[in-house]
């Protein structure tokens, strides 16, 4: 398996690009943030890479950080979820946007993702969240519940999943803060 691959950037496109090392060249598909991440022609780069082997195919994905690689496989490894949806999932949502959309239940940032339904998006939160044990993660604080009820009492109210996950991003709620206090703090947010 590769790990990761050091060499000169060739060639990028729409959906990846060629990695020359050492006069090898290695077709990486990748995420749109990678891309976004990648130097100009000609320029090192080091690609963290994830080697998919099918029957009929062998692919490899590149990726600018190691935490964006970590996600994908994460994804890849959820019934449903293939490296093309994977993808597109990582090129939606940073690892941090990811982990917190865990962490909070927030079904709608996946769902938002063009090819992943809210079926998906909840088995997605299922599964990931059971299996990474993100729960004990501390990346939005305390009162998961009261950010889950916020934001569906934020939407009951006529805002958008982007105006609300960007309004909750901002917050760092307390363990103690109830519904009522983190939803007038993503509404001055919001103002």
């Amino acid at each position: 398996m590769i790990g990761f691959l050091d060499g000169r950037v060739v060639s990028p496109g729409p959906d990846g690009c060629y990695l020359d090392v050492n006069g090898v060249g290695y077709k990486l598909q990748c995420s749109a943030t990678t891309m976004a991440a990648l130097p100009g022609s000609g320029e090192s780069f080091r690609m963290w890479v994830h080697t998919h082997v099918r029957e009929d195919a062998l692919a490899l994905f590149g990726f600018a950080t190691e935490s964006e690689r970590t996600m994908f496989e994460a994804l890849i490894g959820v019934s449903g979820v293939g490296p093309k949806v994977a993808l597109a999932i990582c090129s939606a949502l940073t690892p941090e946007a990811f982990r917190k959309a865990l962490v909070t239940d927030d079904v709608d940032a996946l769902a938002t993702v063009p090819g992943i339904g809210k079926k998906t998006a909840g088995r997605i939160v299922l599964d990931l969240k059971e299996r990474l044990q993100l729960p004990d993660l501390e990346v939005v604080g305390g009162g998961r519940d009261a950010i889950t009820l916020a934001r569906s009492a934020l939407q009951n109210l006529g805002y958008s999943v982007p105006e609300i996950r960007a309004a909750l991003g901002e917050l760092r709620p307390a363990d103690d803060d109830t519904v009522e206090t983190i939803v007038r703090s993503a509404l001055k947010a919001l103002a």
